[in-house]
């Protein structure tokens, strides 16, 4: 399964520099080629050819570089304003739009976006971001999984809800990420500030109580805690994404073993954005079209485990079934996420940690 983007504490300075390759996108215009040089997280991915059919298509090369995962990439964004270490970035997500808007950081598009998927991101734009200066590419759901073998045989209910987690049936079954390391781990505090309001600190305190684990990020908490995860997990509650049962499919299968709660999920936006500064802002203009695209697009639910936000993408079937998005997800505004944000993290951590 895709590694989710996790967010680190502290920025990391290494960079490390790759590419992706896939099929052809629509024409775009031919220019006199260059190099532009995508900013972005550790988990972003394009299927083989991807990346070098936008070359054969507009001219310009693509550098990745990847500092780390979602928090540092958005770290780093600020720490190198004053010398972009790009041109474009993709990855940052709504729960830290706005310290990336405050920042100044991004600039809109020049020239402006052409792709028709504009008009349909329109409705996942920040609302404090006037300019445009970050396009919606995708979304997805952050949500409580549940193994469903694991309860099978031992016989329990499975939870349901959020309030179903400080049951005392659920002692010490449930993993999740920190919110000051994990983007995830936000987006699931969020989730219980909005589900909560001022009960919010209650309701951890009894997480805490019934044995909640903590780990640094999703792939800790899915690959080594989750008992559907890497294999040897003692927990069968975990973090992660409407979209990960699909992952869990054995082979030769015909269902997933794993599913997700949709009562307990918020709404993930991953945007992309042109770097203030940019030695090649026409470039990165060209790249936020493209990943706009139905190329693109169409291969974003296997690449990256997150639905397009275009409205002519294709997404597989089987996410129908077993990754759908939730009908009333949990959401915090991004005005009451940039003001309340440290304020609510150290809460969080004198509650759970302290």
């Amino acid at each position: 399964m895709r590694k989710r983007a996790l967010l680190g504490a502290l920025a990391v300075p290494v960079l490390a520099a790759c590419s992706a390759i896939g099929a052809a996108p629509a024409p775009a215009t031919t220019t006199a080629g260059g190099e532009i040089t995508l900013v972005t997280h550790d988990s972003f991915a394009l299927s083989d050819g991807i990346l070098a059919d936008f070359t054969k298509q507009t001219g310009y090369t693509v550098k990745v570089v990847q500092p780390g995962d979602a928090g540092t990439l958005v770290n780093q964004l600020v720490l190198t304003k004053d010398a972009p270490l790009g041109d474009v970035t993709f990855g940052v997500d709504n729960t830290f739009a706005s310290r990336a808007l405050d920042a100044g950081v991004l600039v809109p598009p020049s020239p402006a976006l052409s792709a028709a998927a504009v008009k349909d991101g329109q409705q996942y734009r920040v609302p404090s971001d006037t300019t445009g200066a970050l396009t919606p590419i995708d979304v997805g759901d952050v949500c409580v999984n549940v193994d469903h073998a694991w309860f099978t045989a031992h016989g329990v209910t499975e939870p349901k809800t959020l309030d179903d987690l400080t049951q005392p049936a659920y002692k010490n079954l449930f993993v999740t990420e920190s919110p000051a390391t994990s983007s995830p781990g936000f987006a699931f505090l969020l989730a219980t500030i909005s589900a909560k309001g001022d009960g919010w600190q209650a309701y951890w305190k009894a997480l805490k109580d019934n044995g909640v684990k903590v780990d640094d990020g999703w792939e800790n908490a899915w690959n080594v805690d989750y008992t559907a995860g890497g294999g040897n997990g003692q927990y069968p509650i975990v973090l992660s994404y409407s979209s990960s049962p699909v992952d869990t499919v054995p082979k030769g299968g015909t269902s997933p073993t794993t599913g997700a709660l949709l009562d307990t999920c918020f709404r993930q936006v991953e945007y992309a954005g042109v770097l203030a500064g940019a030695k090649n802002p026409a470039g990165a203009a060209a790249f936020i079209n493209f990943l706009l695209s139905d190329e693109v697009q169409n291969d974003i639910p296997g690449s990256m485990y997150m639905y397009p936000v275009s409205s002519s993408a294709s997404v597989p079937d089987e996410w129908a079934k077993w990754a759908p998005l939730a009908t009333s997800p949990r959401s915090v505004p991004a005005a009451d996420i940039a003001a309340h944000r440290s304020e609510w993290l150290q809460q969080w951590s004198d509650v759970v940690l302290g």
